[in-house]
């Protein structure tokens, strides 16, 4: 596939709320630059505080109305016809990505696969969230019941957009929560393209509300937003204290990922032949931008100077 020349999904520069698309309220837009070739090639909408404060009510009208009488049950087929539906249009979705986040078209293809198997995953487990009946004393019958917190906001970042939608937002609605995402303005066009397929699938309108826009502005108003009832953020650890903060302050739930240095160890009866790719790979995959990637290797001592010998080599 020429990402130069493949169809990319239609998008709008608008935000999505109640299942349908509006210009952000500040009227402004954000230029979206392809990493590939620095250029701009469309626009999102600058979403900011009054568009989040939009997205929060509509996502809790929807907890509190269709989406919350929502059975478990249709919950899972709503999320097996999304990603039906997201199967279908695999190709355009990686192109998207590919040109968005500045991906090889073979990760983009691979994310997008991934997104599907979360889709997947979380469609069968909607209807098996169970709670549990625990032995008390005589005559005593103590249950604990699962239920959703309500309203979830989604902090994204732009190195694996469509695999944090999935595995982040996908298990929020499979659980029953209506949900608010903030995509990384750097990389948000499948991300928008997949709520409006959520739509088509058939979600009711407010279950999944998206508004782009600068991480400083729609980010921290959604993070501190008191409608809010948890958090999930994926990005560095200075932005993911003040996320903490924020969401502290109105005594909301936070879930963080901030990255890491993950370690490969290698010990001197390694067979390096099979060991070496996966240290390599697990550097640069990704422009080297992965929360898990290994960048720092452990040797053992007699192994050092074969292993930085191959590493140089292929590195070279």
């Amino acid at each position: 596939m020429n990402i130069q020349t493949a169809p990319f999904a239609a998008v709008s520069d608008g935000v999505f709320i109640d299942n349908a698309w509006r210009p952000a309220l500040s009227g402004e837009t954000l230029d979206v630059i392809a990493p590939g070739d620095g250029m701009a090639f469309t626009a999102i909408a600058a979403g900011g505080a009054e568009d989040v404060d939009a997205a929060a009510a509509a996502a809790r009208r929807a907890f509190e109305g269709a989406w919350g009488a929502t059975t478990a049950y249709d919950r899972g087929r709503l999320m097996a016809r999304w990603a039906r539906l997201v199967e279908a249009e695999a190709d355009a979705l990686t192109a998207v990505e590919s040109r968005d986040a500045g991906k090889p078209l073979s990760q983009a293809r691979n994310d997008v696969a991934a997104l599907i198997r979360y889709l997947d995953y979380y469609a069968g487990a909607a209807d098996k969230l169970h709670g549990e009946a625990i032995p008390t004393i005589d005559g005593v019958l103590a249950v604990a019941e699962r239920v959703p917190y309500g309203v979830t906001g989604h902090i994204i970042p732009w190195n694996y957009p469509v695999q944090m939608f999935g595995r982040s937002v996908g298990g929020a609605l499979a659980a029953g929560n209506a949900a608010v995402l903030k995509p990384a303005e750097d990389a948000c066009l499948s991300l928008l393209r997949l709520a409006e397929l959520a739509a088509e699938a058939g979600f009711p309108p407010g279950a999944l509300n998206v508004v782009p826009g600068l991480g400083a502005v729609a980010g921290a108003a959604l993070a501190a937003h008191p409608g809010v009832d948890f958090i999930s953020f994926t990005g560095s650890p200075e932005t993911g204290a003040r996320v903490q903060q924020a969401a502290a302050a109105h005594h909301a739930g936070c879930t963080l990922e901030l990255g890491g240095k993950s370690p490969q160890v290698i010990f001197a009866d390694a067979d390096l032949d099979a060991a070496i790719p996966v240290v390599l790979n697990a550097i640069v995959q990704n422009g080297g931008q992965t929360c898990s990637a290994g960048a720092r290797a452990l040797v053992e001592a007699s192994a050092l100077p074969e292993v930085q010998a191959r590493l140089v080599e292929g590195f070279s």
